[in-house]
């Protein structure tokens, strides 16, 4: 009889906090607590670069897509 070798899966998961979500709670942590006296947009900064980063990354992700169509 032939034996199949087992098959060993590994399951991986991603999730929890990114550097981007620390930061931002840090920074508004320090700011309720009056350490710093930032403006809020650069509180919330870490979360507008990486909604920025990720709107640049569809829109060039969108482009090739119609770039490789086109050929």
């Amino acid at each position: 009889m032939y034996n199949e070798p087992k098959r060993e899966t590994k399951v991986v998961r991603s999730g929890g906090l990114g550097l981007g979500s620390i930061l931002t709670i840090v920074f508004v942590v320090l700011k309720l607590c009056g350490v710093i006296d930032w403006n809020w947009f650069w509180v919330l900064s870490p979360i507008i670069f990486s909604l920025g980063l990720a709107f640049l990354l569809i829109i060039i992700a969108v482009i090739l897509a119609v770039i490789a169509d086109s050929l």
